[in-house]
C-alpha cells in the first residue's frame, strides 16, 4: 500500500509549499494515474514515494508517508529501490552505460547482487518485457519507445513491488505508447506490480486505470478516487470527456468506446470533407529531393515539400522515422547527401546555422539544450543579445504571459517542470520574431490547458504570416492548429493533405472525435457542437 497522510513539502528557497497537507491511499496492485496542470507537483509527489524528495531535492517535508510499511523519508532512496522502481521523465538522464544489457546490470551491481543471481534476473526481465532483440544494442541507437522499455527493464531488475513512471508516453507515437501501456498492464496483472504513472495524455491511460490522483498546483492539494469520480470535477480532461460534459452525457464516459452509446444522440447534419489541395501560396521553405544518411543507414530517401508563408504544417510518423533528422538538416546541424533546401527564396547551401536561425527559429525536443541563464527572463535577453538586437522588456513580458510564464520570470529555468522548460525554450527562440519556426515535440510535458494556449499562440503567429513546421505525436494538438499534415515513414513522405482529412482518415492518427463520429469529417469537439 501507498499512503500519504497530511504530507506537506516545500522546496529550498520557496515560500509556498508544492504539496500542501495532501492525503490519499493506493491499495496494493492498483494501476493509478496521476495528472494535473504542468508544474502542479506531480513529479514531486512521485519522488516522495522513493525518497528522492527530500533526500535528493532538499527542502522541508512534514506529515507521514508509508510505502509497503516503509517510511521513505527515513529509509532514503537506496533502501527504497528494493521496493520502488522509478522511471524518470527524462529517460536520457537515467542511462549511464553504453549497452542495453549493461544498463540493466548496472542497478544490480550497485545493489550487490551476486553474479549468478544477476544473470538470472536479467534473463527474467528481458523475457518479461520481450526485449531480447535489444540486449546487445547500444543505448544511443534506441528509439523513444525502445528506450522507455529499457528504462522499465532497469527498474524492474530489482524486482520492486511498485513501479513509478513520470510521463512515460510523452515522446511516443500512438502505436508505441499503446505497446508500452500494454507492457505495464501485463506487469500489473500478471506480476501484481503496483503501477503509479503520471501522464498528461489521459486518453491513453483511462481504459486501464483503476485509481486516479489529480494534483492541483494551487494550493498544492490532491483529489483522489476512481477515474470517473475524479474526472467529474477535474478541470483538465481529454476531448471525448470535454464533449461529454458539454452535452451532459451521464454516466460520464471516459473513453471513445464508452461514449459510443451516446453518439446517436448527436443528429447534426454531416459535414462534407474537402479533398481539394491547399491553394498555392508564396513559399517560405522548400525542400527538393532531400537525402540524408546516418552512417551507412539511409534515414531520408527522397523528401520534397513546401511550407507556405502563414501556414502551420504538422509532421507526424512513428518514432525513429527521421522527423527530427529532417528538422536538424533544415537548420544545418545535419548535412544532407543530396537535395536542395530553399529558405526565403535562397538556397541555404552556404548559410551557417546562425544565419539560418535568424530567419527560422528551431526548438529541439530537449528544452535543456536551449537553457543557459539563471532566470527565465534572462533566457530571452541572451537570445536578443546573440542576435545583436535590442531587448525590450515589455515585448518579453507579453510573450512570457502568452506562454503562461508570468509568475516564473525570476525562476531558475532548470528547476521548472518539463512543460514549463519547454515553454521557456520556446520563448527564447521566438523572441526575435523570426519568419519561420521549426518545433520538435513542443507539447512535451504540457497539460491540456497549456496545449490549448500554445495552439492559440501558434495560430496568432500564423496570422502574422509566420510559417511553422511542427513535429508531434499528439494528434489532438495537431487537430487544434494544423492547416496540413504530412506523415513520414520509411524515409519518405507517405501521406500529406488537409489536416481535417488526414486526422479523420489516417489509421492510427485519427482523433477521439473522429473515432466517435467516423465519416463526418469532425476532428475536435467544436466541430460537433457548432457545425
Amino acid at each position: 500500500m501507498i499512503e500519504f497522510n497530511e504530507v506537506t513539502f516545500t522546496y529550498p528557497g520557496q515560500k509556498q509549499p508544492t504539496l500542501d497537507h495532501i492525503s490519499f491511499s493506493i491499495p496494493e496492485g492498483a494501476f493509478t494515474l496521476v495528472t494535473g496542470r504542468s508544474g502542479a507537483g506531480k513529479s514531486t509527489l512521485l519522488r516522495c514515494v522513493n525518497g528522492l524528495v527530500p533526500h535528493f531535492s532538499g527542502g522541508r517535508i512534514g506529515g507521514q508517508i508509508f510505502i509497503n510499511g516503509l517510511d521513505p523519508v527515513q529509509a532514503g532512496p537506496q533502501v527504497m529501490s528494493d521496493t520502488v522502481g522509478f522511471v524518470f521523465q527524462d529517460i536520457e538522464s537515467q542511462f549511464v552505460v553504453g549497452r542495453v544489457e549493461d544498463e540493466i546490470a548496472f542497478s544490480l551491481e550497485n545493489a550487490g547482487i551476486p553474479m549468478i543471481e544477476m544473470k538470472h534476473r536479467i534473463d527474467t526481465v528481458v523475457e518479461q518485457l520481450k526485449i531480447g532483440s535489444l540486449r546487445e544494442r547500444k543505448v544511443e541507437t534506441l528509439s523513444g519507445g525502445e528506450a522507455q522499455i529499457v528504462a522499465i527493464a532497469c527498474a524492474m531488475a530489482l524486482s520492486p513491488s511498485i513501479l513509478v513512471l513520470d510521463e512515460p508516453t510523452s515522446q511516443l507515437d500512438p502505436e508505441a505508447a499503446e505497446r508500452l501501456v500494454q507492457i505495464l498492464l501485463r506487469l500489473n496483472r500478471e506480476n501484481k506490480v503496483t503501477i503509479l504513472l503520471a501522464e498528461h495524455r489521459l486518453e491513453r491511460i483511462f481504459p486501464y486505470a483503476t485509481h486516479m490522483i489529480y494534483v492541483d498546483g494551487c494550493p498544492g492539494r490532491v483529489t483522489s478516487g476512481t477515474p470517473g469520480e475524479v474526472m467529474a470535477q477535474a478541470p483538465l480532461c481529454p476531448p471525448v470527456v470535454s464533449l461529454a460534459r458539454r452535452l451532459h452525457w451521464q454516466p460520464l464516459p471516459l473513453t471513445v468506446e464508452d461514449a459510443k452509446r451516446f453518439a446517436h444522440l448527436v443528429t447534426t447534419p454531416q459535414k462534407t470533407v474537402s479533398n481539394e489541395p491547399v491553394k498555392t501560396l508564396e513559399a517560405f521553405l522548400e525542400i527538393e529531393h532531400l537525402k540524408v544518411n546516418h552512417g551507412r543507414k539511409e534515414i531520408l530517401k527522397d523528401i520534397s515539400l513546401k511550407i507556405n508563408r502563414g501556414e502551420i504544417v504538422v509532421l507526424m510518423g512513428a518514432n525513429g522515422t527521421g522527423k527530427t533528422t529532417l528538422l536538424r538538416t533544415i537548420m544545418g546541424i545535419k548535412q544532407p547527401e543530396a537535395g536542395r533546401i530553399i529558405l526565403n527564396g535562397r538556397s541555404v547551401e552556404k548559410m551557417t546555422v546562425a544565419q539560418r536561425a535568424r530567419q527560422m527559429a528551431y526548438l529541439p525536443q530537449d528544452p535543456n539544450a536551449m537553457l543557459f541563464a539563471d532566470r527565465v527572463q534572462d533566457e530571452l535577453m541572451i537570445t536578443m543579445r546573440n542576435h545583436q538586437m535590442p531587448f525590450e522588456w515589455e515585448a518579453a513580458a507579453a510573450l512570457l504571459s502568452q506562454l503562461g510564464l508570468s509568475e516564473k520570470i525570476d525562476a531558475y529555468p532548470r528547476d521548472l517542470s518539463t512543460g514549463e522548460r519547454q515553454r521557456t525554450a520556446l520563448g527564447a527562440v521566438t523572441i526575435t520574431h523570426p519568419g519561420g519556426l521549426l518545433l520538435d515535440e513542443p507539447t512535451r510535458g504540457m497539460d491540456y490547458a497549456a496545449k490549448q494556449a500554445l495552439g492559440d499562440l501558434l495560430k496568432r503567429w500564423r496570422e502574422d504570416n509566420i510559417s511553422i513546421l511542427l513535429v508531434t505525436h499528439d494528434v489532438e494538438f495537431a487537430a487544434q492548429c494544423a492547416d496540413r499534415v504530412m506523415v513520414l515513414g520509411e524515409g519518405t513522405l507517405q501521406r500529406m493533405g488537409e489536416a481535417r482529412y488526414v486526422l479523420s482518415k489516417e489509421p492510427g492518427l485519427t482523433t477521439q472525435v473522429a473515432q466517435l463520429f467516423p465519416d463526418r469529417g469532425w476532428i475536435i469537439p467544436e466541430d460537433v457542437l457548432y457545425k
